[in-house]
């Protein structure tokens, strides 16, 4: 099983199981996402869930449809309906981090609405609880804003994709676009919360603004621009006008409307500030409010949008960068740790509560082996190994200090993932780790062994449910891009630019 649960006691015999969902309890003495499975255990023939909330029930059925048959799972009503014999035991389980997210990149690949509920599906299946959706970037953007109509007729497309890295400069000469309509979100908030995943909406700024300049360019810095078509950080970010601030409280205001849920990302990563320096308006509105630099301006502006998310009962997400802005940066922020391992201490040690996601332990687009014919190999080797390895607490942390770790999320970034298909091969096995290590892992393992051993069965499961896996002994011919050739780079090398990056930090 993964997760594995905490405890299993064997008992003797075997119990049938003949359908789902099987006999359910609420107990409030269990935590709220606590559960207990009895097969058989205490009353002989009887399966029984006992949650400490709905979702402690979700998750033990979950368990349970993992110690049934891999057929259990296909939609084949004949092999799917049972009865099936199942050893006697009494499971009793609760995850160790509140946050278990995955991070899903709509932005650079628009992935169509059945896509999502499926990805929605799959996570829930390994008691993820969290899916940040990253709705807007430089490339493209996917939320509908009644306010500003040109953001799904002009900033939702680009005329063409990069194939590969930026080293190469190929492009596939296809248009890419596509947008969900407000309806559409509802709908994958509704069956994400049946799930009982929460949706945390990213709408990226003032950075990763490309595509709303491309529609509406007094928001940018005087100069008019396309969607961009090639990967990478571009230097064209919000200016700080009145007009700006409006745009982005409105496209908040939208968000709230669309999203219950009551945390909001607003990104604040990779902004830079090129055109800020070079802007006499920019430069005057840093004087009118006594600011010393651009990154105080930035966190400035950070700090406008959390303002304007706390009066609407929200609490604001942004990436580690936010952290920059000092005594400017709000206390209540919760920071997505992104650039290795140093800014979750950091944060932890500034009192603001982290969701660690370091790019070199749960970046699922980083390449998964140094065999050529690994898709597009961007990034450091990640393997399902070095994502189990992951501990989100870092040393050297107080014990309260560790607890504002609140949990851990593996980020989907889908430059290199032009279809759902690609989403799989790339995620799975290795959210299957992640999954593990956010939940909690067995005592017993202190090495990644005895995962290994249920991570191969466990892909019976993953083909059963349809998962376009990368097979543990490496990519078949198929998976191979040779259209689309990557730039891997080693764990030094991404661990000296990393260094750089977080000194601002320090």
């Amino acid at each position: 099983m993964i997760p594995q649960p905490h405890s299993v006691v064997a008992g003797e015999g075997v119990v049938q199981v003949t359908g789902l969902p099987p006999t359910c309890s609420i107990d409030p003495s269990l935590p709220p996402e606590g559960y207990t499975l009895d097969l058989g255990a205490s009353d002989a023939g009887i399966v029984c869930v006992t949650g400490g909330s709905a979702a402690g029930v979700f998750y033990g059925t979950q368990t349970l449809r993992q110690l049934l048959p891999p057929a259990s799972l296909r939609r084949n009503r004949a092999a799917s309906e049972g009865p099936w014999e199942v050893p006697v035991q009494r499971i009793s389980d609760a995850p160790r981090f509140a946050w278990r997210g995955v991070m899903l990149d709509v932005a650079r690949h628009f992935m169509p609405l059945p896509d999502v509920l499926r990805f929605i599906d799959l996570a829930a299946f390994h008691k993820l609880n969290v899916l940040h959706l990253h709705l807007t970037d430089d490339q493209g953007w996917r939320l509908p804003v009644d306010k500003w109509p040109r953001l799904t007729t002009v900033s939702c497309w680009r005329k063409r994709t990069m194939l590969g890295t930026q080293a190469y400069q190929k492009f596939d000469g296809r248009p890419h676009g596509g947008f969900y309509s407000a309806e559409d979100l509802r709908e994958i908030v509704a069956f994400a919360a049946d799930r009982h995943i929460t949706v945390v909406p990213e709408v990226d700024m003032p950075g990763h603004m490309q595509a709303a300049i491309a529609a509406y360019p007094e928001l940018g810095n005087g100069v008019e621009v396309d969607v961009l078509d090639s990967w990478g950080i571009s230097k064209h970010v919000l200016n700080m006008s009145d007009k700006v601030i409006e745009f982005c409280k409105d496209v908040l205001d939208e968000v709230c409307t669309i999203f219950p849920g009551k945390v909001i990302g607003i990104g604040g990563d990779e902004c830079p500030h090129d055109e800020w320096k070079a802007s006499p308006e920019v430069q005057e509105r840093m004087k009118e409010l006594g600011l010393p630099d651009e990154s105080a301006l930035h966190g400035w502006f950070v700090g406008q949008m959390a303002d304007h998310l706390r009066v609407q009962g929200r609490r604001t997400y942004g990436w580690d960068e936010v952290l920059a802005g000092g005594e400017r940066t709000p206390a209540d922020i919760l920071i997505a740790a992104w650039r290795g391992p140093a800014p979750t201490k950091i944060a932890a040690q500034r009192g603001f509560e982290v969701v660690a996601c370091p790019d070199i332990a749960v970046y699922l687009d980083y390449r998964q082996s140094e065999d050529k014919d690994e898709p597009t190999p961007v990034g450091t080797v990640l393997t399902v190994e070095d994502v189990y390895a992951f501990e989100p607490v870092p040393e050297g942390l107080s014990e309260e200090e560790g607890k504002r770790i609140i949990g851990a999320q593996a980020n989907v970034w889908t430059e290199q993932m032009e279809s759902a298909r690609r989403v799989d091969y790339m995620v799975y096995p290795r959210l299957c780790a992640l999954a593990e290590v956010a939940w909690g892992k067995p005592a017993e393992a202190s090495t990644g062994l005895d995962f290994g051993t249920r991570l191969a069965e466990h892909l019976a499961r993953l083909d059963a449910l349809g998962v376009n896996f990368r097979p543990l002994s490496g990519p078949r011919p198929w998976d191979a891009r040779p259209d689309a050739p990557g730039k891997p780079r080693s764990k030094e090398e991404r661990l000296a630019i990393l260094e750089k990056l977080v000194a601002e930090l320090k």
